[in-house]
């Protein structure tokens, strides 16, 4: 009992202190305005990421695009799962590096799907939920609100995604980055 109490009353010294520290300006500062989020009535001109999709990409190509996100994720030393979709979001190839985590490799592949189907990064759903507080994307079909899968665009239009697994958020679509750049350019 006397532990539940200590431990009580340590956690809320932690957010005192913590919320005196936070609500502290050095002199003369303007307290900082936190970033608007994007109004959700506004009626944009154009639809967004409205990319067409296109052929799907070939089997050799996506096997050089899991190459480069290899190549990329050796030289930092990193163990990735990654895969490679179809504009439908159908699996075209997969690789697991030695020692990837196994919990990484359906994540890698959905990610790629999403990136595909949606026709736009997965990051702009993890900003929505994490910046914006958009938690309702969260109710939509089949999303995942976490970096790592980018759309394959080429000449205008969607041939597949990537899908990368096995880090960080950032170290994964650093990973799908250098793979999506061997074609997005």
């Amino acid at each position: 009992m006397k532990f539940h109490i200590i431990i009580a009353m340590l956690l809320t010294m932690g957010l005192v202190a913590g919320g005196v520290a936070h609500a502290q300006q050095p002199p003369g500062a303007a307290p900082a305005a936190p970033a608007a989020p994007p109004d959700l009535n506004a009626i944009p001109d154009k639809m967004p990421f409205n990319l067409p999709f296109g052929p799907p990409i070939s089997i050799d190509r996506a096997q050089s695009v899991i190459q480069a996100a290899i190549a990329e994720a050796k030289k930092r030393g990193w163990e990735m799962n990654v895969a490679v979709v179809d504009p439908n979001g159908d699996l075209k190839a997969f690789e697991r590096m030695d020692g990837a985590q196994l919990a990484s490799v359906p994540i890698a592949q959905h990610k790629a799907r999403v990136a595909a189907r949606y026709r736009r990064p997965t990051r702009a759903f993890e900003d929505a939920v994490q910046k914006f507080g958009f938690n309702y994307i969260l109710t939509l079909d089949d999303v995942i609100a976490s970096r790592g899968g980018i759309p394959l665009v080429e000449d205008g239009k969607i041939i597949g995604a990537v899908g990368c697994s096995g880090g960080t958020g950032s170290q994964d679509e650093a990973t799908c980055t250098a793979a999506a750049n061997t074609i997005n350019k």
